[in-house]
């Protein structure tokens, strides 16, 4: 059928499309849509039985969307529940596409990385400069950071994320050029003025530990490479406003929040204190705290340890929650605490799908790491990583551009072929990554 059309199946236009849906993940919502629809038709057909493959590790996250499309049966708020579900059908197309579709060596994955990587920086520059005009318009230093920069509507974390990934791909490839090290640099910049705690803190040790393990340089060369990158690595993290968002959560009450009347929750007032006030501010860590708190208090007084609300659907119970604790509601121009979701993957999943989406989530990501570090492949341990850890402070998965960036890139790593196959197949040139064991 795709040659009656002109488009014979081939590699190139499956790592065309598989670069194009990872490149629109930061754009609107309906180009990726259009080009995960692209990607998928494609693959449905041009599939061929003797690529037909159905891995365990593809199917984890189809099981996962299996399980929320049955919450709906259950849930609490059978609306919420159906509007997100078209939101996560990336866990059933996706991972279905790579099935029908032939195995990847790691020199096509390659391939992919390095459009998407290219891609990211090109994202950068655009956001960079949109801030240099809004700073000519404004006057502020503020647009060069966090929201401020991605803009609320893309979410500072998740742009780090995505800018984190294209940058493991510029620090683990061989021989750069001038424009691999001004890329490097680039997208490293970018994710410090993004300013998300977590994920600068994750990326500094990723990027020491390849230099120490995989790089391959001699102990000199090793050591004065990880002492440059942490000097830039400081000096940019003391930055003014860099500094503020890296020290916040460790902050005390100051005398200038004390004249204000604007109390911080510590972490023990946001487990065990019962009743707060409009002038109380939670930072991440407390917040998330008081998440916690009140998803044990859910688990407690609702009977869902099985089932969960339904997909999407404890955000009433969230709600409800701040109702009770008496949490700051919110105004015309600020969103009150108790409408924001629990910020935390694992938890999410428990409360919305219950223990066996729980399991299912934990079964995906330590399948994933346990699958990267068997094939000492770096930016698969590094994605690996990031994935975990990003997991434990956002709702990833449960907004399209988290999910898409989830499922296509965990797809895309666990569905490689393995590296004893790889000299017998179609990329004769890959050269197994030597391991410094120092």
């Amino acid at each position: 059928m795709l040659k009656r059309i002109g488009l014979p199946p081939g590699k190139k236009i499956l790592i065309f499309l598989l670069s194009l849906v990872a490149i629109t993940i930061p754009m609107g919502n309906v180009y990726n849509s259009f080009a995960v629809i692209f990607f998928v038709l494609y693959s449905v057909l041009s599939a061929r039985r003797q690529d037909i493959s159905f891995r365990f590790a593809l199917l984890l996250p189809l099981l996962l969307f299996v399980l929320m499309a049955l919450s709906l049966s259950w849930s609490v708020d059978v609306k919420s529940s159906l509007k997100a579900l078209g939101k996560e059908a990336a866990l059933l197309f996706i991972p279905i596409a790579f099935m029908l579709n032939r195995r990847l060596t790691r020199n096509s994955a390659h391939e992919v990385l390095k459009n998407y990587s290219i891609g990211m920086c090109l994202v950068g520059g655009y956001f960079f400069i949109r801030a240099i005009v809004r700073y000519l318009q404004l006057g502020t230093i503020n647009v060069f950071f966090y929201h401020e920069l991605s803009t609320f509507k893309i979410n500072a974390i998740y742009l780090s994320a995505l800018f984190s990934l294209a940058l493991f791909v510029f620090v683990s490839k061989r021989n750069k050029t001038i424009m691999g090290y001004a890329s490097t640099l680039f997208l490293l910049v970018m994710v410090f003025l993004l300013s998300s705690k977590n994920i600068i803190i994750i990326d500094v040790l990723l990027i020491i530990t390849y230099y120490l393990f995989f790089a391959g340089l001699p102990k000199k060369a090793m050591l004065g490479t990880i002492a440059v990158f942490c000097i830039i690595a400081l000096s940019l993290g003391y930055y003014g406003k860099i500094y503020d968002r890296l020290v916040h959560e460790t902050q005390p009450v100051t005398q200038a929040n004390m004249a204000s009347g604007v109390h911080n929750v510590s972490i023990h007032e946001a487990w065990n204190k019962d009743k707060f006030n409009g002038n109380d501010y939670f930072n991440g860590t407390a917040f998330r705290t008081y998440q916690l708190r009140i998803f044990t208090e859910m688990l407690h007084n609702d009977p869902v340890l099985l089932t969960g609300y339904g997909l999407n659907a404890s955000a009433k119970k969230v709600e409800v929650k701040g109702i009770e604790h008496n949490l700051y509601h919110g105004n015309e121009g600020n969103v009150g605490y108790n409408k924001l979701n629990f910020h935390n993957q694992y938890v999410e999943a428990f409360a919305d799908l219950g223990i066996f989406g729980f399991l299912l989530l934990i079964a995906a990501v330590l399948l994933n790491l346990k699958n990267a570090i068997q094939a000492k492949y770096f930016v698969h341990i590094a994605f690996a990583i990031l994935m975990i850890s990003l997991f434990l402070t956002e709702s990833f998965l449960w907004r399209q551009r988290g999910v898409v960036f989830f499922t296509v890139f965990y797809c895309l790593f666990n569905n490689l072929l393995p590296l004893n196959l790889m000299d017998r197949y179609v990329d004769k040139n890959y050269k197994k990554p030597t391991v410094n064991k120092a």
